[in-house]
């Protein structure tokens, strides 16, 4: 038995446990598709969980958020692409930005780049987005 942080592993029992998942960098989609199956296999046990199985989930969930972090990496991105990002990450559509900006219009102008993001809109989509300011202005 081992302790990894909070949890109080059987070595041996993770040990086969990593054998017959084989966890790795994550190279390619089909790779990365197969981890998040896995993920989601690990997730739907719920409170049945066990030990090691909780300490492998975060091991591929790190893996996981790593590949996520270089593949779609944007290096210096606009405020406008940022925001593009965080809604396509999230899964939102722009009538979910009306709140922020007031109305359907405003928000299409905004993402297509027809309009910039005022100081006061920044404000909002930070606390939208709970991220800092500083990434819309």
């Amino acid at each position: 038995m081992e302790e990894m942080g909070t949890l109080t592993i059987d070595t041996k029992r993770y040990g086969r446990l990593l054998a017959s998942t084989t966890p790795k960098i994550i190279e390619n989609e089909k790779e990365y598709e197969g981890s998040l199956k896995k993920i989601e296999n690990l997730m739907d046990q719920g409170l049945h969980r066990r030990p090691e199985e909780s300490v492998l989930l975060a091991l591929l969930a790190s893996l996981v958020q790593s590949y996520d972090e270089q593949r779609y990496a944007i290096s210096n991105p606009s405020p406008v692409e940022l925001m593009r990002y965080l809604m396509a990450k999230r899964g939102l559509k722009q009538a979910d930005l009306v709140p922020v900006f007031g109305s359907s219009g405003y928000v299409s102008d905004v993402v297509n780049g027809r309009r910039g993001i005022s100081k006061a809109h920044a404000k909002r989509l930070a606390e939208f987005f709970h991220v800092s300011v500083e990434l819309f202005i």
